[in-house]
């Protein structure tokens, strides 16, 4: 397995979209294009499924270096209210396009920080949404909490606007990992935060933890995983370290890159993890993720209903997915738009009353059936082109592409399908590259992805 590791370990996507950000088609792009197909998709899919709403809240009080997310860094508490504002002026900008009355399913504020605001300019963020909207009788709302400034009061103010599901940054629990990442916070402050949201009464709640961070070992993985253990979160996130210092704007330069763990070293730092949360009752989801057989997440693997988008892996597969605030990405199914990446900007923009997206992408009929292909790859461990909607010219150049692969016992190919054995389950990334027509049709001579493994 280890050979294998050194010989698959290469960048590639996360694919939590396809076609990938960098392989967006942004020249035939338009923000007219953009509005067609988000009414497209809203008028399909609004009144049967509903919607999802992805809310980026960007600012954070200082700068964590792990982290490779767009933000702001500010103690300035006075902008809460200004960016709030826009935020929902934008969201008026879309729900102003559209006659029926938006229904919303899934909403997830990500960050940043989201509990850098205050309850007060939480609660009126959401009430202002469902001035022009509706809750669906099936809705999950989910917000990202740091420990260290989550108040019980914030997670009240958001569970009487229908939030259930909240999801904390833990990291690693070693000090010496905290400092290099500029990440300190004591375990009692997961505890309390975890026990208010308890008490509270949400049904889901969720531990962010990372493997291959500087200066972590396996002794410090078990020591996190064991302390975890202590409050048994209903899912876990156990992230590999994305490390992406050349992505402009990441503050990944708070330590050297051989204090890395790396290739065997930093997989061993998986299964140790893996083979724990067994042990501990959760049940593998997709990649990277974990969760207790009482969890939605795990009901939606059963169901064969698991949804993987860019707020990653969700129980509630919406066809749209419209993405507010700086930075903040929407998916219409159809096309893909990017909001402008600075506060600034942002505010200028939607204040002039336009839609503030500079860039996308709209799938060809080819991208759809690829899309498709990928995704049930990542959610579900197997595909078919059996089907006419996933049939696609030339399989056979893709299948290819993995034979040696299959060799390696990576994947079983059948005649109208693949499927991926659990032991190759590091190596989705790899496998759903080959379908990846894009990238390989204009392979990258510059750093742009992680590493797979």
């Amino acid at each position: 397995m280890n050979s294998l590791i050194q010989k698959y370990n290469i960048p590639g996507p996360r694919y939590t979209s396809y076609p990938t950000v960098p392989y967006w088609d942004n020249d035939t792009f338009s923000k007219e294009k953009w509005i067609e197909t988000f009414k497209k998709s809203f008028i399909e899919s609004n009144s049967s499924e509903g919607i999802s709403v992805y809310i980026h809240l960007p600012f954070c009080e200082s700068l964590c270096t792990f982290c490779a997310c767009h933000k702001h860094i500010t103690k300035r508490h006075e902008v809460e209210e200004d960016y709030i504002d826009t935020v929902l002026k934008e969201w008026n900008l879309y729900t102003d396009l559209v006659d029926e009355t938006p229904i919303i399913k899934e909403i997830h504020l990500g960050g940043g920080t989201p509990t850098f605001f205050s309850k007060e300019q939480l609660k009126k963020l959401i009430d202002g949404l469902f001035v022009n909207a509706k809750k669906h009788e099936n809705h999950e709302f989910s917000f990202e909490g740091h420990p260290n400034n989550t108040t019980k009061e914030q997670l009240q103010t958001l569970f009487d606007v229908g939030f259930t599901r909240v999801s904390y940054g833990v990291q690693d629990y070693n000090e010496k990992v905290q400092v290099a990442i500029h990440r300190v916070q004591p375990f009692k402050n997961v505890e309390k935060a975890t026990r208010w949201a308890r008490e509270i009464g949400y049904t889901s709640i969720s531990h962010d933890l990372i493997f291959g961070l500087p200066f972590q070992t396996k002794e410090n993985v078990i020591h996190t995983i064991n302390k975890t253990k202590e409050l048994q979160p209903d899912r876990i996130s156990f992230y590999s370290y994305a490390h992406v210092p050349w992505v402009k704007g990441v503050g990944q330069r708070g330590f050297n890159e051989q204090d890395l763990p790396k290739n065997e070293e930093k997989r061993e730092l998986y299964e140790i993890g893996k083979e724990l949360f067994a042990e501990m009752g959760y049940v593998e989801i997709g990649m990277d993720h974990f969760a207790l057989k009482t969890d939605s997440l795990y009901k939606a693997t059963q169901e064969k209903t698991l949804h993987r988008n860019f707020m990653g892996y969700t129980a509630n597969k919406t066809q749209l997915m419209i993405g507010l605030g700086m930075s903040a990405i929407s998916d219409s199914w159809y096309g893909f738009a990017q909001n402008v990446k600075t506060v600034k900007e942002y505010q200028k923009i939607v204040n002039e009353g336009e839609i503030p997206v500079f860039r996308g992408h709209i799938l060809s009929e080819e991208d759809l059936v690829i899309r498709k292909h990928i995704l049930n790859i990542m959610c579900h461990f197997s595909t078919s082109w059996d089907a006419k909607h996933l049939q696609m010219d030339a399989i056979e150049n893709h299948l290819e592409k993995l034979k040696e692969m299959e060799a390696d016992g990576l994947v079983f190919i059948q005649q109208n399908g693949l499927t991926v054995p659990e032991k190759a389950r590091p190596y989705v990334r790899n496998i759903c590259m080959a379908f990846d027509k894009r990238l390989h049709s204009n392979k990258p001579e510059t750093k742009l992805f992680s590493m797979t493994i």
